[in-house]
């Protein structure tokens, strides 16, 4: 089943792992370590046992290992580079850039509206619309086949 069409506790627990995986890529851009050091790093948090831990290990990893192809994804619809962003913005565009690049199963709707929740429970203040900015001009770079589809069907 794909996450367009999960509910329930599946979906609940991606959303967990997208946030621990948040605090994961913050602490890699303070502390550079491989994917692994950092998912172990993380193993014991009170959050791990609700959350999707293979998707967790899936976004730090895929995040780490494509992580210049997906701020030159997102440098198209940024004002400033990348690397200038406030951590944590980053590390949420970060996620949702993979998935947007990466993760064809997730909706780009979904991709988008958990990037928001994260930039409003964790980044700063109005955060959330820079975040929800950038990624929509992403996903209409990267998945506009999606998104015209999905503009046909309203």
């Amino acid at each position: 089943m794909t996450e367009r069409r999960m509910g329930g506790a599946s979906s609940r627990a991606r959303t967990v792992a997208r946030k621990l995986a948040m605090q994961a890529l913050y602490q890699w851009q303070l502390n550079p370590l491989v994917w692994q050091d950092l998912c172990l790093q993380f193993r014991d948090d009170e959050d791990m046992g609700r959350a999707d831990l293979e998707y967790f290990h899936e976004l730090v990893r895929g995040v780490l290992e494509h992580s210049s192809a997906i701020d030159a994804e997102l440098a198209l619809s940024l004002d400033r580079l990348p690397q200038s962003l406030d951590p944590i913005e980053h590390a949420i565009l970060l996620i949702g850039g993979y998935e947007l690049m990466h993760r064809p199963d997730v909706a780009f709707r979904v991709v988008i509206t958990e990037a928001v929740g994260l930039a409003k429970r964790f980044g700063a203040t109005g955060g959330q619309k820079y975040v929800n900015a950038v990624l929509d001009k992403t996903a209409r770079h990267v998945r506009s086949q999606e998104i015209d589809g999905s503009a046909a069907a309203v």
